[in-house]
């Protein structure tokens, strides 16, 4: 009886642990920037996408190429998002009639 106290116990012990130690890791993601120019006032409408080489993209479903022939900010968007690519930020760098250049973060757990 004491024995099989002592294995329940113990059984117990290493799911609980388990279940611990499972909790507590830490997600890790890769993270992609694309660069997007677009015309001032333009509604969207992309005047060019560069994306440069990055270790993120080893071994993924997504290209360069197929980035950078995506006509509008909507048509990105739904492309990442379809690729399951989480949008994270967007930060814009814009002067008086220039093009706007903005860089979009996505990220995708590894």
């Amino acid at each position: 009886m004491k024995n099989r106290a002592k294995l329940v116990l113990v059984i117990v012990l290493l799911l609980v642990s388990t279940l611990e130690i499972a909790a507590q890791e830490i997600t890790k993601y890769d993270f992609l920037e694309v660069i997007v120019i677009q015309k001032a006032n333009n509604s969207g409408k992309i005047k060019r996408i560069k994306v440069e080489d990055q270790q993120s993209l080893v071994d993924k479903v997504i290209t360069i190429k197929e980035l950078e022939s995506i006509k509008s900010t909507s048509g990105l968007l739904n492309y990442m998002n379809k690729n399951n690519w989480e949008f994270i930020d967007r930060k814009a760098i814009t002067e008086l009639n220039d093009p706007i250049w903005m860089s979009y973060i996505f990220r995708k757990q590894k």
